[in-house]
Formats: C-alpha cells, structure tokens, sequence
C-alpha cells in the first residue's frame, strides 16, 4: 500500500472524534504513504478537520466545505418543567457540578466557563487546519467565522489543492507515491451494523426527540 485516498462526506460531529481521525491521517503519513482526501458532498466542520491532515485535498466544484468552528448547545428546560410540573432536588459535590443541567438557565459566570471551553477548542481547530494547509493562523481566522464554502471556492481560498471526483482524488494519490501505470485500487467500506439497518428501514429516529440532559462539543 503506497497512499491512501479518504473518501469524507460529513457535515462535521464530535470535536474529539474529529481530532482522533485527525491524528490517525498524520500517522499513516508518517509511515511515508500518501494521503489525498476525497470530498462528497459534505466535507464540513470535523469532516474538513480531518481533511486538513491530508497531503491534498480533491473536493467538487459544489461539494459544500468549510464551516470551521465550534459550537455547542446547552438546552434551558425550565419553563417546560414547570409548565408540567416535574422538580428536582440537587446533591453536588461542588459549584458547578451540575452547570450543564437542562433544569436551570446558566449563570454569568458558568457562561463564560463554556465560552472559554468553546474558545479553546476553536484555536486547536485553526491551529490543525493551519498546521495541515501551510496557511498563516491569521489566513485561517478570516475563513474560519464558520461560513460554508462550495468547492469552487475552497480552491479560490485555499481550503482545498484541486476539483474532482473520486477519479481524480486515485490519479492525484498515485502521482504523489510515484505509482507508474494504472494504479491498483482496494477499497475499504464500513460494514453496516445492527443500529444502522434499523435506522435504515425506520425504526430509530435520525434525530432525538429532545435534547440529552448532557452538552458535547462538536465541530
């Protein structure tokens, strides 16, 4: 195996599996194979994360890239609970051990905790994504409001190196190993599992009826 083409088509989701794939393309670079990632048709946020650490990136003229930020939501439940009636009683073992409760509105100062958790998880994403495409911290931030980009203008900003398909993203990969000929290509697909043929013939819901009681950080 002489390179790799990672084939991306997500919206983004956790900021710490995005960060763990992230680290697994560095290390497959370091074995000295190449890597080119592929855009589908959504290659946003914690999708664009771990492109980043690719050697190129091939997206399509209107794959939709970009959307470098964070965000995170903590759901206020309040008024819903008194409305029907539910109270609860708290035991904890310090100030903020129940900060993110659905129970209650955040407090000034709670706020500016998840905002700085918020602000650090941001620089380490523009840190990677300027680590990973050679571009200044400052070239990173003007792109990195979490506006979406199509693939034409990824290229134009220099969030992505060329516009293809897979096709290209295979020839691009072969040329970067030094492949002579027609490349031998091995694809590798993630078995489907027992909760995904569920969801696939509905009966799991593709979204929660209302937010979890606990708040993730997500790219």
């Amino acid at each position: 195996l002489d390179a790799v083409v990672l084939r991306i088509d997500s919206p983004g989701g956790s900021a710490n599996a995005s960060q763990e794939l992230y680290e697994q393309v560095l290390r497959v670079k370091k074995s000295g194979k190449k890597v080119v990632a592929s855009f589908g048709d959504t290659a946003a946020s914690g999708g664009y994360y771990v492109a980043a650490a690719a050697d190129k990136i091939v997206a399509g003229p209107s794959s939709l890239t970009g959307s470098i930020g964070v965000i995170s939501t903590v759901p206020n439940l309040e008024e819903l609970y008194n409305k029907i009636g539910y109270k609860e009683r708290v035991f904890k073992s310090g100030t903020f051990k129940d900060m993110l409760s659905p129970s209650r509105p955040l407090t000034p100062e709670e706020e500016k905790i998840m905002q700085g958790i918020i602000d650090d998880t941001y620089h380490q994403f523009i840190n990677a994504v300027a680590k990973g495409r050679g571009m200044s911290l400052d070239q990173v931030r003007k792109l990195a409001d979490g506006r979406i980009f199509t693939g034409n203008q990824a290229k134009e900003v220099g969030l992505v190196d060329e516009l293809g398909g897979k096709r290209e993203a295979i020839e691009l990969a072969a040329d970067l190993a030094g492949i002579k000929g027609e490349p031998e290509v091995v694809e590798y697909r993630r078995m489907p599992g027992f909760l995904d043929i569920l969801q696939r013939f509905g009966f799991l819901s593709q979204k929660p009826l209302l937010y979890p009681a606990y708040t993730t950080i997500q790219y």
